[in-house]
Protein backbone atom coordinates (compact mmCIF):
# COMPACT_ATOMS: atom_id res chain seq x y z
CA UNK A 1 0.00 0.00 0.00
CA UNK A 2 2.78 2.26 0.80
CA UNK A 3 6.31 2.89 2.14
CA UNK A 4 6.53 5.91 4.29
CA UNK A 5 3.58 7.05 6.51
CA UNK A 6 3.47 9.93 8.70
CA UNK A 7 1.34 9.16 11.25
CA UNK A 8 -0.65 11.93 13.27
CA UNK A 9 -1.39 14.67 10.69
CA UNK A 10 -3.69 17.29 12.58
CA UNK A 11 -3.80 20.07 9.93
CA UNK A 12 -3.86 20.86 5.99
CA UNK A 13 -0.62 22.54 6.52
CA UNK A 14 1.40 19.28 7.86
CA UNK A 15 -0.67 17.10 5.37
CA UNK A 16 0.50 19.75 2.48
CA UNK A 17 4.22 19.02 3.81
CA UNK A 18 4.51 15.62 4.04
CA UNK A 19 3.15 15.04 0.71
CA UNK A 20 5.52 17.78 -0.77
CA UNK A 21 8.45 15.67 1.49
CA UNK A 22 7.85 12.49 -0.58
CA UNK A 23 5.49 10.61 1.98
CA UNK A 24 3.10 8.00 0.50
CA UNK A 25 0.67 7.93 3.31
CA UNK A 26 -0.85 9.85 6.48
CA UNK A 27 -2.48 8.24 9.27
CA UNK A 28 -5.10 10.22 10.87
CA UNK A 29 -5.87 9.66 14.64
CA UNK A 30 -9.73 9.43 15.55
CA UNK A 31 -8.37 8.29 19.26
CA UNK A 32 -9.43 11.43 21.51
CA UNK A 33 -6.99 10.68 24.68
CA UNK A 34 -4.00 11.18 21.63
CA UNK A 35 -2.83 14.78 21.44
CA UNK A 36 -3.03 14.06 17.93
CA UNK A 37 -6.76 12.86 17.55
CA UNK A 38 -8.80 14.77 14.72
CA UNK A 39 -12.08 15.79 14.56
CA UNK A 40 -14.09 14.64 11.52
CA UNK A 41 -14.30 17.57 9.71
CA UNK A 42 -11.34 18.25 10.06
CA UNK A 43 -9.88 14.74 8.54
CA UNK A 44 -12.10 15.54 5.95
CA UNK A 45 -10.37 19.47 4.78
CA UNK A 46 -6.53 17.15 5.39
CA UNK A 47 -7.71 13.90 2.56
CA UNK A 48 -9.36 16.70 0.35
CA UNK A 49 -6.03 18.71 0.29
CA UNK A 50 -3.66 15.29 -0.56
CA UNK A 51 -3.50 14.12 -4.14
CA UNK A 52 -5.28 10.74 -4.67
CA UNK A 53 -2.23 8.63 -4.64
CA UNK A 54 -1.48 9.38 -1.14
CA UNK A 55 -2.75 6.76 0.80
CA UNK A 56 -5.09 8.04 4.04
CA UNK A 57 -5.06 5.77 7.15
CA UNK A 58 -7.94 6.27 9.54
CA UNK A 59 -6.03 5.45 13.39
CA UNK A 60 -8.48 3.60 15.77
CA UNK A 61 -7.89 1.84 19.00
CA UNK A 62 -11.00 -0.32 20.30
CA UNK A 63 -13.60 1.73 18.74
CA UNK A 64 -17.10 0.15 17.57
CA UNK A 65 -16.90 -1.15 14.26
CA UNK A 66 -20.33 0.82 13.77
CA UNK A 67 -18.31 3.85 14.02
CA UNK A 68 -15.31 2.86 12.10
CA UNK A 69 -17.40 1.98 9.14
CA UNK A 70 -19.46 5.93 9.31
CA UNK A 71 -15.81 7.47 9.51
CA UNK A 72 -14.41 5.79 6.54
CA UNK A 73 -17.34 6.63 4.32
CA UNK A 74 -17.69 10.52 5.49
CA UNK A 75 -14.02 11.15 5.15
CA UNK A 76 -13.02 8.76 2.72
CA UNK A 77 -10.47 6.85 3.63
CA UNK A 78 -8.45 4.31 2.28
CA UNK A 79 -7.51 2.22 4.89
CA UNK A 80 -7.44 1.35 8.64
CA UNK A 81 -5.54 0.90 11.49
CA UNK A 82 -6.36 -0.91 14.69
CA UNK A 83 -4.36 -0.23 17.58
CA UNK A 84 -6.13 -1.77 20.47
CA UNK A 85 -7.39 -4.59 21.32
CA UNK A 86 -9.49 -5.68 18.68
CA UNK A 87 -11.06 -8.97 18.36
CA UNK A 88 -11.54 -11.12 15.50
CA UNK A 89 -15.48 -10.46 15.48
CA UNK A 90 -14.89 -6.57 15.49
CA UNK A 91 -12.49 -7.10 12.86
CA UNK A 92 -14.93 -8.79 10.99
CA UNK A 93 -17.36 -5.72 10.73
CA UNK A 94 -14.94 -3.97 9.36
CA UNK A 95 -15.45 -1.79 5.99
CA UNK A 96 -13.98 -3.86 3.17
CA UNK A 97 -10.73 -1.45 2.95
CA UNK A 98 -7.53 -2.26 3.45
CA UNK A 99 -6.77 -3.17 7.34
CA UNK A 100 -3.59 -2.47 9.35
CA UNK A 101 -3.14 -4.35 12.47
CA UNK A 102 -0.82 -2.80 15.15
CA UNK A 103 1.10 -4.84 17.42
CA UNK A 104 2.56 -3.34 20.84
CA UNK A 105 6.26 -5.06 20.83
CA UNK A 106 7.89 -5.97 24.19
CA UNK A 107 9.64 -8.68 26.05
CA UNK A 108 7.47 -11.41 25.41
CA UNK A 109 8.69 -11.65 21.47
CA UNK A 110 6.39 -13.23 18.52
CA UNK A 111 4.60 -15.79 20.22
CA UNK A 112 1.58 -13.76 21.21
CA UNK A 113 1.27 -11.79 18.21
CA UNK A 114 1.53 -15.17 15.66
CA UNK A 115 -1.23 -16.67 17.92
CA UNK A 116 -3.16 -13.38 17.30
CA UNK A 117 -2.54 -13.41 13.69
CA UNK A 118 -3.39 -16.75 13.15
CA UNK A 119 -7.22 -16.40 15.10
CA UNK A 120 -7.54 -12.99 12.54
CA UNK A 121 -6.93 -16.03 9.95
CA UNK A 122 -9.30 -17.97 11.08
CA UNK A 123 -12.07 -15.98 12.47
CA UNK A 124 -12.02 -12.86 10.47
CA UNK A 125 -9.60 -11.65 7.96
CA UNK A 126 -5.69 -11.26 7.97
CA UNK A 127 -4.80 -7.89 7.65
CA UNK A 128 -2.99 -6.71 4.64
CA UNK A 129 -0.17 -5.43 6.59
CA UNK A 130 0.87 -5.62 10.24
CA UNK A 131 2.80 -2.87 12.37
CA UNK A 132 5.09 -2.89 15.19
CA UNK A 133 5.31 -0.63 17.37
CA UNK A 134 6.76 0.02 21.53
CA UNK A 135 4.46 -1.18 24.13
CA UNK A 136 4.36 1.48 26.90
CA UNK A 137 1.77 0.45 29.78
CA UNK A 138 -0.42 3.67 29.28
CA UNK A 139 -0.26 4.30 25.37
CA UNK A 140 -1.01 3.42 22.62
CA UNK A 141 1.67 4.45 19.74
CA UNK A 142 3.01 8.24 19.32
CA UNK A 143 5.17 7.60 22.61
CA UNK A 144 9.00 8.13 20.50
CA UNK A 145 9.90 4.71 22.31
CA UNK A 146 11.96 2.11 19.90
CA UNK A 147 11.75 -1.49 20.71
CA UNK A 148 14.53 -4.21 20.41
CA UNK A 149 14.21 -4.70 16.31
CA UNK A 150 15.69 -7.95 16.58
CA UNK A 151 12.31 -9.20 16.92
CA UNK A 152 11.22 -7.31 14.04
CA UNK A 153 13.84 -9.22 12.35
CA UNK A 154 12.77 -12.46 13.04
CA UNK A 155 9.35 -11.54 12.28
CA UNK A 156 10.29 -10.82 8.54
CA UNK A 157 12.11 -14.15 8.12
CA UNK A 158 8.60 -16.11 8.88
CA UNK A 159 6.85 -17.76 5.99
CA UNK A 160 3.51 -16.18 4.88
CA UNK A 161 2.98 -13.46 6.79
CA UNK A 162 1.59 -9.75 6.16
CA UNK A 163 4.52 -6.85 5.29
CA UNK A 164 5.68 -5.35 8.02
CA UNK A 165 5.78 -1.80 8.97
CA UNK A 166 8.38 -0.50 11.34
CA UNK A 167 7.48 2.09 13.70
CA UNK A 168 8.17 3.21 17.77
CA UNK A 169 10.79 5.70 18.29
CA UNK A 170 11.26 6.66 14.75
CA UNK A 171 13.29 9.45 13.66
CA UNK A 172 15.54 11.39 10.70
CA UNK A 173 18.63 10.39 12.57
CA UNK A 174 17.78 6.09 13.10
CA UNK A 175 15.21 5.75 10.23
CA UNK A 176 18.40 4.50 7.70
CA UNK A 177 20.34 2.02 10.36
CA UNK A 178 16.76 0.75 11.20
CA UNK A 179 15.86 -0.04 7.45
CA UNK A 180 19.46 -1.55 7.11
CA UNK A 181 18.98 -3.91 9.94
CA UNK A 182 14.79 -5.10 9.27
CA UNK A 183 14.24 -4.91 6.05
CA UNK A 184 10.44 -3.74 6.59
CA UNK A 185 8.38 -3.36 3.51
CA UNK A 186 7.45 0.57 5.17
CA UNK A 187 8.15 2.85 7.81
CA UNK A 188 5.67 4.81 10.20
CA UNK A 189 6.75 8.33 12.29
CA UNK A 190 4.62 10.46 13.89
CA UNK A 191 6.78 12.03 17.11
CA UNK A 192 10.11 11.85 15.58
CA UNK A 193 9.18 14.13 13.05
CA UNK A 194 7.28 17.07 15.34
CA UNK A 195 8.25 20.43 16.39
CA UNK A 196 5.56 19.45 19.39
CA UNK A 197 2.77 16.88 19.64
CA UNK A 198 0.45 16.90 16.68
CA UNK A 199 2.72 19.49 14.71
CA UNK A 200 5.15 18.11 12.11
CA UNK A 201 8.33 19.80 11.26
CA UNK A 202 9.22 20.72 7.84
CA UNK A 203 12.95 20.05 8.09
CA UNK A 204 11.93 16.79 9.96
CA UNK A 205 9.84 15.52 7.17
CA UNK A 206 12.17 16.27 4.59
CA UNK A 207 14.84 14.91 6.59
CA UNK A 208 13.36 11.69 7.23
CA UNK A 209 11.96 10.60 4.23
CA UNK A 210 15.60 11.55 2.45
CA UNK A 211 16.68 9.36 4.90
CA UNK A 212 14.47 6.45 4.54
CA UNK A 213 14.76 6.27 0.44
CA UNK A 214 18.20 6.33 0.55
CA UNK A 215 18.59 3.69 2.56
CA UNK A 216 16.14 1.60 0.52
CA UNK A 217 18.72 2.13 -2.25
CA UNK A 218 21.70 0.80 -0.92
CA UNK A 219 22.69 -2.14 -2.12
Amino acid sequence: MFQIKVCGITSVRDAVNAVEAGVDAIGLNFYPPSPRSVSVETAKQIVAAVPQDVVTVGIFVNEQPARIREIVAEVGLDAVQLHGDETPETISLLPRVPYIKAFRVDGRGLLPIEEQLAKLHEQARRPEMVLFDARTPKNYGGTGQTFDWRIAVEFTKLPAMPPLILAGGLSPDNVASAIRLVHPKAVDVASGVEDSPGRKSREKLFRFVENARSAWMEP
